[in-house]
C-alpha cells in the first residue's frame, strides 16, 4: 500500500478483527455496564444464531449456557475447601498459644481431649493436653507457672501477628482488612487490578488464620467474603464469556460474596440475601439462584472438611426451652438501642482513628502499629477467662441456656431442683461465680468496645461481624441475667405476675444475648433482613425472629439518626472510592449544565473530528491530557456529535497500526466515518477506527435535573454522560464529577474522591 494508491484502496478498517486489549479498561477505571451488556447480548445472538448450523455449534451453545452453573460449583468447592483450612489452621493455633497436645502436635484442645477417660465436668483438663507451664516447669500451679503460661500467651500472639503483617506488607498489600468495602466497590464496576488476584488469595488465607489465632479482636468472616472473591475471579478465567466481560464476571463476584459468607455462619440464604442486600450492584434474577447454589455447595464442603469445629449446619447451636414473653420486647428494644449507639460510635471512632492513621506519621509504620496493638490485647487479655477464649468461643458460650451439667461460671446458680422438669430449669439465685462471671463479663465488654476501634482497619486481614456480635453478647447476658434476678426476687411486681411466678423458667439470658448481637451488628453494619435471616441460620432459632427483627431495626434506626453510613460506606468514602450508593435520595435541584465540564472560565473541551485529524494530532491530545475517552464530534465548528471512543482503545489500534499496517505515518488522517472521500495519490495511507467509535453514547441536554442524571448513573452503571443543547455538545458529566457534586452538596470535600 504505497503512497500513490488512493480511494477505499487505502482504506483500510484495521479493527475488523478484534485487536487484544481493545474493549478493556486501565486500573482504577469504571467500566461502562451498558458497552458489557450489549456485548454480552451480541455474543449470546451469535451462539444462538450458529446452534442451529451444525451439531458442534449446538454443543458449544449448550456449554455455554451450563459454564455458568459449572463455574458456581468450582467456586463453592474452592471457598468452601479453603474455609475449612483456616476454620481448622485457626482452631489449632488459637490452642498452640496456651499449651500443646501430647499425642500429636497438630491437634488442638478439644480434639487432643477426644479420647480421654475424664469426666464431663473435667472434660478440658485431660492428661493429653499440656500447658506451656506443665510442659516446661512439669507443673501448672503456682505463681511463676501463671507467669511463664502469660508469657507464652504473649509471646505467640505478637509472633503470628508480626508474621501476618510482614507477609501482607512484603506480597500483598491489599491482603489487608475486611475486603468488603473495595468488593462493594468492584461490583458497581470499578477496576482495581490484582485485589481480588491469586497472589492476594493466597497471603490473605495464610495471614487470616495467623491474624485471628493472635486473639486480636478481629474476625474471619468478613474477609472469607474477599477470599471467596478471589476464587471467584480466578476461576472466571477459565470461561471466555466471564474472561472477557466485566459485567459478567460481577455476576459472578456477588454470588462468590453470598458463597464466603456461607462458609463464614453457615448461613446460604443469608449469604445470598446479604449478598443482595449489602454488596451487590447488579443482581439478576439467574444471578439469585447461582448465588444459593454456590452457597450451598460452599456450607456443604466446608462441613465435609470440618464436620466437628465450628462449621457445623450452625455456627452457634442455641436450645431455648422456654418462650419469649411479650413484655420481653421492652429490654430486647433497649439492647437495639444499645447496638445502634454503639455502632455509630463505632464507626465514628474509627473513621477518626483511620484518617488519623492515613495523614500522620503512624501510616508509615504499619508493622509497629500491629506490634502495639497485639501487645495491649493480649496483656489485657490473659487474666481474664472471657477474653482469653476465643471470640466465637465467648459467643457461643454467651449464647447458651444453662442446663443441669453445664459447668461455666455464668451456671453457677444456687440449686434447687425440686422443681426441675427434664432440662427445664428454673430461674434461680445467682451464686459466687456468676457475679465473678459478670464483672469479668463488664471488663470484656469495656475492652472489646475500645480495642476493636484500633484493630479494625490495621494492615492485618481483620473482619468486624465476630467482634460486634461479642459486644452485643456481652451487653445481651448482662442485661439477661439482670432481669433474671429481678424477676427471681421480685416476681410479685406487676410486670412479671401472671406470666413469671416464683420457680418457673421464664427469662431466658442466652436468649438476651443472641439480641443483643444482632442488634451490634446492625449498628455497625445496617444489615436488617439479611442479618436476622443470618441470626436465624446462625443458630437454628426460628421462634426467635420477633425480637431479632425488632433489636436490628431499633438499632438501624438509634443509629441512622446518628449518621447515615454503615461502616463499610464510611470506609468506602474514607478511601475516595467512586461509589455511588443507590440507597441515597439526591433532593437537589440542580442541572446537568451546573456539574458539566467545561465550566465557564475552563479551557474548552477536548474533542476529536470525524475526519480532519492526523494521527500526530490524535496523540498529542492523549499525551497532553489524562481523560479516560473523547467525544467525536464532525466538526469544531458545528460542535454535532458523532460518538465517543476511548483512550485506551485509540492507544492500542494507533500502536498497531503502526506496526502492523504499511503507509500508516505522523501525516496520516484517522476517520471515524463509513467512507471518506478519494485521497490525492501522494497521500498517505488513512487510518480507519470506526469499529472502535461507540455510535451511541448517553447523551442528556443541559437543562435536564441533576436528580435524573444521577439516577440514570445508578440505573445504567455510567462511567460518562454527554451533554449537548440542540445537537451540539456542550460538555461531558462523568461519575466522578457526580460523586464531586453530591460530596459538595453534603458539605463535604469534593477532592476526596480520589480515582477517575
Amino acid at each position: 500500500n504505497g503512497g500513490g494508491m488512493n480511494g477505499t484502496s487505502t482504506m483500510m478498517d484495521f479493527l475488523e478483527e478484534p485487536l487484544p486489549g481493545v474493549g478493556t479498561y486501565e486500573d482504577f477505571n469504571t467500566i461502562d455496564w451498558v458497552r458489557e451488556k450489549s456485548r454480552d447480548r451480541d455474543r449470546h445472538r451469535e451462539i444462538t444464531s450458529r446452534s442451529k448450523e451444525s451439531t458442534w455449534a449446538l454443543i458449544h451453545s449448550v456449554s455455554d449456557a451450563f459454564s455458568g452453573w459449572l463455574l458456581m460449583l468450582l467456586i463453592g468447592l474452592l471457598a468452601g475447601s479453603l474455609a475449612g483450612l483456616i476454620d481448622i489452621s485457626a482452631h489449632w493455633m488459637t490452642d498452640l498459644k496456651e499449651g500443646v497436645c501430647l499425642a500429636g502436635f497438630w491437634f488442638n484442645h478439644e480434639h487432643c481431649c477426644w479420647k480421654s477417660n475424664t469426666t464431663f465436668t473435667d472434660r478440658d483438663k485431660c492428661p493429653e493436653w499440656k500447658s506451656w507451664s506443665e510442659l516446661i516447669l512439669g507443673h501448672g500451679e503456682g505463681a511463676f507457672a501463671y507467669i511463664l503460661n502469660y508469657f507464652m500467651y504473649v509471646i505467640w500472639a505478637l509472633l503470628f501477628s508480626l508474621l501476618a503483617v510482614l507477609l501482607v506488607k512484603g506480597f500483598a498489600p491489599y491482603a489487608c482488612g475486611s475486603g468488603i468495602p473495595e468488593i462493594k466497590t468492584i461490583l458497581s464496576g470499578f477496576i482495581i487490578r490484582g485485589y481480588l488476584g491469586k497472589w492476594t488469595l493466597i497471603i490473605k488465607t495464610i495471614t487470616l488464620v495467623l491474624a485471628v489465632s493472635s486473639g486480636l479482636s478481629l474476625g474471619k468472616e468478613g474477609p472469607l467474603v474477599h477470599v471467596a472473591c478471589c476464587c471467584g475471579n480466578i476461576l472466571c478465567h477459565l470461561f471466555t464469556k466471564y474472561r472477557k466481560n466485566e459485567a459478567k464476571r460481577r455476576e459472578v463476584l456477588s454470588a462468590a460474596a453470598a458463597a464466603g459468607v456461607s462458609v463464614a455462619f453457615g448461613a446460604p440464604i443469608g449469604g445470598v440475601l446479604f449478598s443482595l442486600e449489602e454488596v451487590s450492584y447488579y443482581f439478576p434474577l439467574k444471578t439469585l439462584w447461582r448465588s444459593f447454589f454456590a452457597a450451598l455447595v460452599a456450607a456443604f464442603t466446608l462441613r465435609s472438611i470440618n464436620p466437628f469445629g465450628n462449621s457445623r449446619l450452625v455456627l452457634f447451636y442455641v436450645e431455648f426451652h422456654m418462650p419469649w414473653h411479650l413484655l420481653e420486647l421492652v429490654p430486647f428494644i433497649l439492647l437495639g438501642i444499645f447496638g445502634g449507639l454503639w455502632g455509630a460510635f463505632f464507626i465514628r471512632s474509627n473513621i477518626a482513628w483511620c484518617r488519623r492513621r492515613k495523614t500522620t506519621k503512624l501510616g508509615k509504620y504499619p508493622v509497629l502499629e500491629v506490634f502495639v496493638v497485639t501487645a495491649i490485647t493480649a496483656i489485657l487479655a490473659f487474666p481474664n477467662d472471657y477474653t482469653r477464649m476465643s471470640t466465637s468461643e465467648l459467643i457461643s458460650e454467651l449464647f447458651n441456656d444453662c442446663g443441669i451439667l453445664d459447668s461455666s461460671k455464668l451456671c453457677e446458680y444456687v440449686n434447687d431442683f425440686n422443681s426441675t422438669k427434664g432440662d427445664d430449669l428454673p430461674d434461680r439465685a445467682a451464686g459466687p461465680g456468676v457475679y465473678t462471671a459478670m464483672w469479668q463479663l463488664a471488663l470484656a465488654l469495656i475492652m472489646k468496645v475500645f480495642i476493636t476501634i484500633f484493630t479494625f482497619g490495621m494492615k492485618v486481614p481483620s473482619g468486624l461481624f465476630i467482634p460486634s456480635m461479642a459486644v452485643g453478647a456481652i451487653a445481651g447476658r448482662l442485661l439477661g441475667v439482670a432481669v433474671e434476678q429481678l424477676a427471681y426476687y421480685h416476681h410479685d411486681w406487676a410486670i412479671f405476675s401472671g406470666w413469671c411466678s416464683q420457680g418457673a423458667d421464664c427469662i431466658t439470658p442466652g436468649l438476651y444475648a443472641m439480641v443483643g448481637a444482632a442488634a451490634c451488628l446492625g449498628g455497625v453494619t445496617r444489615m436488617t433482613v439479611s442479618l436476622v435471616v443470618i441470626m436465624f441460620e446462625l443458630t437454628g432459632g426460628l421462634e426467635y425472629i420477633v425480637p431479632l427483627m425488632a433489636a436490628a431495626m431499633t438499632s438501624k434506626w438509634v443509629a441512622d439518626a446518628i449518621g447515615r453510613e454503615g461502616i463499610y460506606d464510611a470506609h468506602i468514602r474514607l478511601n475516595g472510592y467512586p461509589f455511588l450508593e443507590a440507597k441515597e435520595e439526591f433532593s437537589h435541584k440542580t442541572l446537568a449544565m451546573d456539574v458539566m465540564r467545561p465550566r465557564r472560565n475552563d479551557p474548552p473541551l477536548t474533542v476529536i473530528t470525524q475526519d480532519s485529524m492526523t494521527v500526530e494530532d490524535v496523540e498529542t491530545i492523549i499525551n497532553e491530557t489524562t481523560y479516560s475517552g473523547y467525544p467525536v464530534v464532525v466538526s469544531r465548528e458545528s460542535q454535532r456529535l458523532v460518538g465517543f471512543v476511548l483512550r485506551r482503545d485509540l492507544i492500542i489500534s494507533i500502536e498497531n497500526a503502526r506496526k502492523k499496517q504499511d503507509g500508516i505515518v505522523s501525516t496520516s488522517i484517522i476517520y471515524f466515518t463509513d467512507h471518506s472521500p478519494p485521497l490525492p495519490p501522494s497521500s498517505p495511507s488513512m487510518l480507519k477506527l470506526r469499529s472502535i467509535l461507540d455510535l451511541s453514547p448517553f447523551t442528556v441536554t443541559d437543562q435536564t435535573p441533576m436528580e435524573i442524571v444521577v439516577d440514570i448513573f445508578r440505573k445504567l452503571g455510567l462511567r460518562q454522560c454527554l451533554v449537548t443543547h440542540n445537537g451540539k455538545l456542550l460538555g461531558i458529566i462523568t461519575k466522578k464529577d457526580v460523586l464531586k457534586h453530591i460530596a459538595q452538596l453534603a458539605n463535604q470535600d469534593p477532592d476526596s474522591i480520589l480515582f477517575n
